[in-house]
């Protein structure tokens, strides 16, 4: 028995897809198919969609599941060559969902950015401090 499912669409038709949304795609598809045992190694966060990096990389993941489903002999290769990519990181120690467990989401931390000085992306000359240029 094939756990993929089989394209509906007649010849002609415009391909819909399997999922209306992200959301049904992770609950309905990939949670129950690509079980980890969690902890260690494998996180994840129940309310993975407080994750804007998960949203990300599960989006590109669904829309390619929804794209690669369709293409005959290959799809789904090509498809687990993206997962192989993707679930590592998404479910990994230091990945999005690193300071949660299954029961309880933690706000990740974001990275602190400085803005650049006025002069740095314009192609000037740095200005210098006791004769020394900054970015000697």
């Amino acid at each position: 028995m094939s756990t993929e499912p089989e394209p509906e669409e007649s010849p002609g038709e415009e391909p819909q897809p399997v999922f209306a949304t992200l959301e049904d795609w992770v609950s309905e598809r990939f949670l129950p198919m690509y079980r980890r045992t969690l902890g260690g190694e494998f996180r994840w966060c129940a309310e993975w969609w407080r994750h804007a990096e998960a949203i990300s990389r599960l989006t590109t993941l669904w829309h390619l599941w929804e794209t690669l489903r369709l293409k005959p002999g290959t799809g789904m290769a090509e498809w687990y060559g993206h997962l192989d990519h993707h679930l590592p990181i998404l479910l990994g120690a230091r990945g999005p969902f690193y300071q949660c467990t299954e029961t309880e989401h933690l706000e990740p931390h974001q990275a602190r950015a400085v803005p650049a000085p006025s002069w740095w992306w314009t192609g000037l000359a740095a200005p210098s401090v006791s004769g020394a240029p900054l970015d000697a």
